[in-house]
């Protein structure tokens, strides 16, 4: 699961349970970690003391910040110190320090091939500190908004795993195109060898243009399926891919879109809204 900032009481829940942990760096806390003994404090307070009973696999180091943000700036220089800081804990072996980014960050997206990041010089540096320590990049992939964005040339079966056979570029689904397109974004800044853990991927139960409880529930069952099978993708084929379900709540207060209000699998009285399976 992904928490996206820290909460006592929540990692006192996570204690032994092996549930693996992305722990996020919230956005208003990225300033502060570009100094060293912050980012020392934030990880001796957030992470050394549930080590040991909480599987914790990433840190993201800010969720979507995008180039023109003024946060970016802080992004390297903060996963450097968080780096640190983990090292400094003996914990460079079980936590990896990373980012996650959103689609924005690619540009001609289809064919997946052609991929590209369109601010290398942001995306660059960054992806040279994955490499440099075996970490993941973190790339929230969402069909839903891109399907919403381009119905006239995406067909709501290929972003729901249900089209049958492939198109003319081999793709079956739009997951496996988004995910591959950033692959290929990797290859072109020299990257071929990072992996990408999908920290994001949901659909909305209502608010929007194919949002619906049905068509949610048949994303998420067949991107459970489609990830734990093995298949992987058509430019990284073979394996599971590490994905992270959004979200385990509907955010009813959340501002912006209606349906971004909506991509929980329980709703807040801790109902379940699907019979999904995990096994």
């Amino acid at each position: 699961m992904r928490i996206y900032f820290p909460e006592s009481e929540t990692l006192e829940a996570l204690r032994g349970s092996d549930i693996e942990v992305i722990m996020d760096v919230a956005r208003e806390s990225l300033q502060s970690m570009t100094d060293q003994n912050a980012a020392m404090d934030w990880v001796n307070t957030n992470i050394v003391p549930y080590a040991q009973d909480v599987n914790f696999r990433y840190i993201a180091v800010g969720n979507e910040i995008r180039p023109n943000y003024n946060e970016a700036q802080y992004i390297l220089p903060a996963m450097t110190n968080i780096h640190n800081a983990i090292s400094s804990a003996n914990l460079q072996g079980q936590i990896k320090v990373s980012t996650a980014i959103d689609s924005t960050l690619i540009s001609n997206p289809y064919p997946p091939n052609d991929g590209v990041f369109n601010s290398p010089s942001y995306i660059k540096p960054i992806v040279e500190f994955l490499k440099s320590n075996g970490a993941p990049l973190l790339a929230n992939i969402y069909p839903y908004f891109a399907y919403i964005g381009d119905q006239q040339n995406i067909p709501l079966e290929y972003a729901l795993f249900t089209q049958q056979g492939t198109n003319s570029v081999g793709y079956q689904n739009l997951f496996d195109a988004m995910l591959d397109s950033t692959y290929a974004a990797l290859e072109k800044v020299g990257a071929s060898d990072v992996k990408i853990v999908v920290s994001e991927s949901g659909w909305p139960s209502e608010g929007g243009d194919g949002a619906s409880t049905q068509n949610a529930a048949t994303y998420y069952a067949n991107l459970i399926s489609h990830a734990k099978s093995g298949s992987g993708t058509p430019k990284r084929p073979g394996g599971p891919i590490e994905t992270y379900l959004f979200a385990m709540f509907d955010e009813n207060n959340k501002q912006g879109a209606e349906s971004e209000r909506h991509f929980g699998l329980f709703t807040p009285d801790k109902s379940p809204k699907y019979q999904l399976s995990f096994n």
